[in-house]
């Protein structure tokens, strides 16, 4: 195979492992009443260490500013996310973690971390530090192409 059929291959790989990370995703947060696509805005807004812009964390995590902002909301009124006034633009709010938020993230974080570990075994930690790199790359290529 060349290059371009194996970079297809690599695609398609991710294609399927992201879709199951997603079930699993839903999986490990259903008890806690949320919702891998939710469990993402959290993960966002928490690893960024600051209140984000919709647009920001819709790049951030590689989705659409409308979808985004539709999560947002719900997670709005559901009282996990509040909108903050933005210094920087007058329209554009700041979406920030409330105190729920933060304690849903932090139960998802006590979830996750076993979560991880088990499904890091058969794994090296060189392989999966070639994955990350690999993954690291193609994402900043696609970032300047988009």
């Amino acid at each position: 195979m060349n290059k371009g059929q194996i970079f297809t291959s690599l695609v398609l790989e991710i294609f399927k492992v992201s879709g199951q990370l997603n079930a699993e995703g839903d999986q490990l947060t259903a008890p806690l009443g949320l919702t891998s696509a939710r469990w993402k805005v959290l993960g966002a807004i928490s690893l960024l260490q600051a209140p984000q812009t919709t647009s920001d964390i819709a790049r951030y995590m590689g989705q659409s500013r409308q979808a985004t902002q539709r999560l947002v909301d719900s997670m709005v009124a559901d009282g996990l996310l509040e909108l903050v006034e933005n210094p920087r633009h007058k329209r554009a709010k700041l979406v920030n973690l409330t105190a729920a938020g933060k304690d849903a993230y932090a139960r998802l974080d006590e979830k996750q971390i076993p979560w991880a570990q088990e499904h890091a075994r058969g794994l090296t930690r060189e392989e999966l530090e070639t994955a990350f790199s690999v993954l690291s790359k193609l994402s900043q290529q696609l970032n300047r192409q988009g």
